[in-house]
């Protein structure tokens, strides 16, 4: 359908080279866009590039890093003139408990997913103005919403993401700029394997609350992504989209 492609439009993606976000290279690709991966891994970027194809590229960007936010920002100005999507997918999280958190855990988890995603909209807020438009989209969590024992930093930055994600959306109306936050549940990724050996009874659990039944795969968060990239979204800002086989819906 023609209110869902992408062709023409630029994309970059942080944390593009893996998880969620390379399933998300992938369906832009797919559906038509140039897509930009953004990551400090070179050799997984690349590697990323080769499999999403379609003349993918990757920058080297360092969320935390101001100076490679805005070197990146500078690249997709100087080779294509314009960005019309940002996602923000890079991420991390550190499992401690609440009392064991240091102040260099906190400040990495959090520099990481919530400053991480103000830069990188700051540093593509004006040539997505001066193209007359464009969509960001962040990524949440299910922490988002909901806490736990061992994730005090990663829910915090992550509601701290959603409530960004609102205060963009309504800053940048005025400028055609749709920023929406997806919250993916509990999807199949390196993040979810290392807590599933943390944590022997997760699998289970996840399984028991999870309507649908079944962890997610990446690609499911994928056709979100296509969504909230494309004009068929053009009047959806500041919207949270949980898509989570049905494990927020469940008491």
């Amino acid at each position: 359908m023609t209110l869902f492609d992408l062709s023409g439009k630029v994309a970059l993606i942080s944390g593009g080279n893996g998880g969620i976000g390379l399933a998300i290279a992938e369906a832009f690709a797919e559906a038509g866009a140039q897509v930009v991966i953004g990551a400090r891994d070179r050799a997984k970027a690349r590697a990323a590039v080769a499999r999403v194809g379609k003349g993918c590229i990757d920058v080297p960007l360092d969320v935390t890093d101001p100076a490679s936010v805005t070197g990146a920002a500078e690249a997709v100005r100087a080779r294509f003139g314009r960005c019309d999507v940002l996602v923000a997918s890079a991420g991390m999280n550190i499992r401690k408990p609440p009392a064991d958190i240091t102040l260099e855990d906190w400040d990495q988890v959090l520099r990481t997913n919530l400053t991480g995603t103000l830069l990188l909209a700051q540093a593509l807020h004006p040539l997505m103005r001066d193209g007359g438009g464009g969509k960001i989209i962040c990524l949440g969590s299910m922490y988002s919403l909901f806490g736990a024992p061992m994730v005090a930093a990663y829910a915090a930055s992550k509601g701290g993401v959603v409530q960004l994600a609102k205060s963009l959306a309504a800053a940048w109306a005025a400028d055609n700029i749709q920023v929406n936050a997806i919250l993916p549940g509990w999807v199949e990724t390196d993040l979810t394997a290392r807590a599933r050996q943390d944590v022997p009874t997760l699998n289970d659990s996840v399984l028991a609350r999870t309507p649908a039944g079944r962890w997610g795969q990446p690609e499911d968060v994928a056709g979100s992504a296509v969504f909230l990239a494309s004009r068929a979204s053009d009047f959806v800002t500041g919207a949270v989209l949980a898509v989570d086989g049905g494990y927020s819906i469940r008491g």
